[in-house]
């Protein structure tokens, strides 16, 4: 493990162990499917290239500010990247990304969220066989989406991760790539 992974993890850890000293809030597990792409102008050398069903999954934790607003941080594991064709021949770029989700969630109605904030990932592996990585080990998106609690344990939502920064690392090629990720899950909270 890199020095800069294990960094990552660490604050992670941390983030999470000081949210879990708060008085109230909720913890719980979540997953579900990624329909993942990757957009921009240039797609990394290869040509026409389209959505993959991939998946996350991960911890998440709720801590209310009042009784209409929360934070909402997660540390997940995600599955991403996209299939690409080339010259006739098919391929599955994968892409998998510790992710760190820091969302308000603002409470509309009793069970139902509306929730949007910032989401930071580092790059962990890849399918590429390339010595260097045609791609960043860094990704920033913002998260948009909406959850459902139907009880105090179970909940469910949908969410939509626009990546900000260019993971493009190829020198090679002129042009900027950018995650995109939509995302269906259920959790229980403890």
């Amino acid at each position: 493990m890199t020095m800069r992974k294990s960094l990552f993890l660490v604050v992670a850890f941390f983030l999470m162990l000081g949210i879990a000293q708060a008085q109230d809030f909720n913890f719980g597990v979540k997953g579900g499917i990624n329909i993942a792409s990757i957009g921009g102008n240039s797609y990394v050398g290869l040509g026409g290239f389209g959505s993959k069903v991939a998946f996350h999954l991960g911890g998440v934790a709720e801590v209310p500010i009042s009784e209409k607003f929360s934070i909402q941080p997660e540390l997940l594991y995600s599955s991403q990247g996209s299939k690409w064709n080339y010259n006739s021949s098919d391929g599955n770029l994968k892409l998998d990304y510790i992710n760190l989700p820091i969302l308000g969630k603002y409470h509309i109605i009793k069970g139902l969220s509306a929730e949007a904030g910032p989401m930071v990932g580092y790059l962990i592996s890849t399918n590429e066989e390339a010595e260097d990585s045609r791609f960043s080990k860094l990704d920033v998106a913002f998260a948009i989406g909406a959850s459902y609690r139907l009880n105090d344990n179970i909940f469910f939502g949908l969410r939509y991760n626009k990546g900000i920064l260019n993971i493009n690392n190829d020198s090679n090629i002129d042009g900027s790539n950018q995650n995109n990720v939509f995302q269906i899950f259920d959790g229980y909270s403890f």
